[in-house]
């Protein structure tokens, strides 16, 4: 019996030295480490979006008087009113057209400012990157000013050339191009600096070698530049969507929607009808239609980055 005892005792003991060992080693890992000190943020996130977004889908699914269950009764109402699919139409076109312009700009740009003395560049570079800076609330206020269409410094420089005033504004057109061009304004300097970082990081030896070869000035750019970017081009295209998609300040500083609801995105219609109109269950439901389509995006663009990454 003694024995037994003294046989159990020895088991246990060495099952904790082995626990010991395993705790001591896991804690020398780097991955374990990595994971302790991002708990923190982990954590913060998780109080900060997953609890709001899970909070968002159980009121998506009450009446407007917060009292009863409906399950999909707001999104059956949503799907039965033109405004809804008017206003998801614009925003696809909003999200899409500015987030390209941005690529486009950002890209031009960044090649310029690559191309500087290194000298000049850092001047350069701090006078581009003021539009995006400068709080997004505060310098729309300055294109509000611009577009008015009693005192537009716009419309009096066209009307030196003869040119009748413009209805930034005022007309859906317009409106939609003013809200479009103050998003390209204030997101193009965080394409510039991203692909600047990523166009000091391509290797000299590989324009050189494309020179030897006999490749132009667009071959270079094309065989070269874009493969060795088409990373960073991806990850910024898709974060600049998603930050495009939920953009609410700009649309609602500019124009809150008009005219006619005419230039209301998700958030700024969600906005609308949750906030002004009280409906917060039919706000909530609408703001939930920014998930699936970003989801979607988010899957074609980083499927394309993974299986790149797998193919190098």
């Amino acid at each position: 019996m003694v024995d037994v005892v003294l046989q159990q005792g020895s088991v246990r003991g060495v099952r904790r030295i082995a626990m010991r060992t395993r705790l001591r080693n896991a804690l020398k890992r780097k991955s374990t480490v990595a994971f302790f000190m991002t708990l923190p943020l982990i954590l913060l996130i998780a109080i900060l979006v997953i609890y709001p977004a899970l909070y968002s889908v159980h009121l998506a699914t009450l009446n407007k008087s917060m009292t009863r269950f409906v399950g999909f009764g707001n999104f059956q109402f949503l799907f039965k009113r033109d405004t809804f699919w008017m206003v998801v139409e614009q925003s696809c076109i909003f999200a899409i057209t500015a987030v390209i312009f941005k690529v486009l700009i950002g890209f031009i740009v960044a090649h310029f400012a690559h191309n500087i003395p290194s000298k000049k560049q850092r001047k350069w570079r701090g006078m581009l990157l003021v539009p995006w800076v400068i709080p997004p609330a505060m310098s729309t206020l300055a294109w509000l000013w611009l577009f008015d269409p009693s005192y537009s410094a716009f419309n009096y420089t066209l009307g030196l050339f003869g040119i009748g005033p413009v209805p930034w504004l005022g007309e859906a057109g317009w409106a939609r191009f003013s809200v479009i061009l103050v998003n390209v304004w204030y997101g193009a300097p965080f394409f510039m600096i991203m692909y600047l970082a990523a166009l000091k990081s391509v290797p000299d030896q590989l324009y050189e070698a494309a020179a030897i070869d006999g490749a132009n000035w667009w071959q270079r750019i094309w065989y070269v530049t874009l493969p060795m970017m088409r990373n960073i081009i991806a990850i910024t295209t898709l974060f600049s969507l998603i930050v495009t998609f939920a953009n609410f300040d700009i649309v609602r500083i500019l124009t809150a929607g008009g005219p006619i609801d005419q230039t209301h995105i998700f958030a700024t219609w969600a906005f609308r009808v949750g906030i002004e109109s009280r409906d917060i269950p039919l706000g909530a439901s609408i703001s939930l239609f920014m998930a699936p389509i970003l989801a979607v995006a988010a899957f074609f663009i980083l499927r394309d980055v993974t299986k790149r990454g797998n193919e190098a």
